[in-house]
């Protein structure tokens, strides 16, 4: 079967639905405060993290091996390079590797591309990059025996620096969960500790194992500590801080505290439809949050969000940085083909049996047009007219300062402080059943 033949096209969604009326669209915008560290501030106070670090125990000329993932972090090759100067500064020699589990395609040189896109090449960050799916074993847990394995140049290393960011994950709630401990785990694992921890996450909940390993390879391996970074509600860099090994679980259970109060969400708690323009794993681990979209349909022994509640999601292209990891994918209703156009199922399908969870990455009915994926996910919610249709198209998970509101939210919006009604609805505009308008976030 050839791939295009897997898109419905909108004459048939059209004849299908009707040719249902679809809602006009305004803009609403989020009013937040936010005091985020300016532009040329990032370098002293990314220097101030490294050098709050206890280097007592690095020899003099020692190597020390800077762990940087695949995450969307703002501003994140300006800050590995500013950890990578102040490291020199204290007389050490930096490297930086990839510490990102199974991503890129689970081969040194996707591990390498994939930091690339991010804007960390070894000409941006001063330093070499070595990218390596070679491991070593350097331990095992007490009650289970499980085996903790870590990258084996940075394991050979005088000292460890992961760099991360703290924020809620997608997958389980935990004391800690994606942070500079997870990236431990499950990012310097490489492929082959992903998959242990996720293999052994059926019967031993991510909650549970990830404190326990992560004190099993603070013991046994050099690190020097890890610099933590929390972005604000416009994923601006609100927090950098360098975290001691002893104060890894602790201080990090705190700086999620303070993630969880700063993520954006949607202002909104029952909607009928959301469309997604873009999804990814530079975006969320499971390519659309699931905080923010209350869905958690693949996690392992895990609930869902209790809000909101959406009834339809419609998503409509990949991230170029995801270099065509769909992960999450199976958490929408509808897609646009651009998705499996721009689907890579090797490298989707790798990241799905490396975290157990296959069913994030079925594949939901596909359309042709923008148009046809509104139709689609407004005449299969339940009989509500346009001017009740609760509809928000946002450009992915993690921007949503900025979004298209339906007539019926530009209301709600008017009456409430945290929002602000920053255009008047009109009808949607297509072309070639394509949405005109730009994606929110850039409008």
């Amino acid at each position: 079967m050839e791939r295009d033949s897997l898109s419905v096209p909108e004459t048939v969604v059209r004849e299908t639905t009707g040719d249902q009326s679809l809602p006009e669209m305004g803009v609403v915008e989020q009013v937040w405060e936010t005091d985020p560290i300016a532009p040329v501030d990032l370098e002293a106070a990314t220097r101030e993290a490294v050098e709050s670090l206890d280097w007592s125990g690095v020899p003099d000329g020692g190597e020390v091996a800077v762990g940087a993932g695949s995450r969307g972090i703002a501003n994140l090759s300006t800050i590995v390079a500013g950890v990578v100067a102040a490291v020199r500064n204290l007389g050490y020699e930096p490297f930086v590797f990839p510490a990102m589990g199974s991503h890129g395609g689970a081969t040194g040189e996707g591990q390498r591309a994939k930091l690339a896109a991010l804007g960390v090449t070894e000409s941006s960050v001063g330093c070499e990059i070595r990218s390596s799916m070679d491991v070593v074993e350097i331990g095992r847990t007490d009650e289970r025996d499980v085996a903790v394995v870590a990258d084996a140049n940075a394991a050979g290393a005088d000292a460890i620096l992961p760099v991360n960011r703290v924020k809620p994950h997608t997958d389980f709630d935990g004391r800690v969960e994606s942070g500079l401990s997870k990236m431990l785990v499950i990012g310097i694992g490489k492929q082959r500790g992903a998959k242990i921890a996720h293999d052994w996450a059926v019967d031993w909940s991510l909650r549970e194992m990830i404190p326990e390993i992560t004190e099993r390879l603070l013991a046994e391996l050099p690190v020097a500590g890890g610099v933590a970074i929390v972005e604000d509600q416009h994923d601006d860099t609100g927090i950098i801080e360098g975290i001691r090994p002893e104060g890894f679980l602790d201080r990090e259970a705190e700086l999620l505290e303070t993630a969880y109060e700063l993520m954006p969400t949607l202002p909104f708690d029952e909607l009928d439809a959301v469309v997604i323009d873009r999804m990814g794993k530079d975006v969320s681990g499971q390519g659309m949050d699931t905080n923010v979209i209350g869905r958690r349909p693949f996690a392992i022994n895990e609930p869902a969000p209790e809000t909101p509640e959406i009834k339809r999601i419609f998503t409509r292209g990949l991230t170029e940085t995801t270099h065509g990891n769909a992960m999450g994918m199976g958490s929408a209703d509808v897609v646009h083909e651009d998705v499996l156009t721009g689907l890579e199922p090797d490298k989707t399908l790798i990241n799905a049996i490396t975290a157990s969870t296959v069913r994030g990455v079925r594949l939901p009915p596909v359309v042709e047009t923008d148009r046809a994926g509104l139709l689609v996910a407004l005449s299969t919610g339940g009989v509500v007219s346009p001017e009740d249709a609760r509809v928000l198209r946002v450009t992915d998970t993690m921007r949503l300062d900025r979004m298209y509101a339906s007539p019926a939210l530009l209301a709600e919006a008017r009456e409430r402080d945290d929002l602000r009604v920053a255009a008047e609805a009109t009808p949607i505009e297509f072309e070639d059943g394509q949405f005109v308008a730009p994606t929110p976030h850039e409008s």
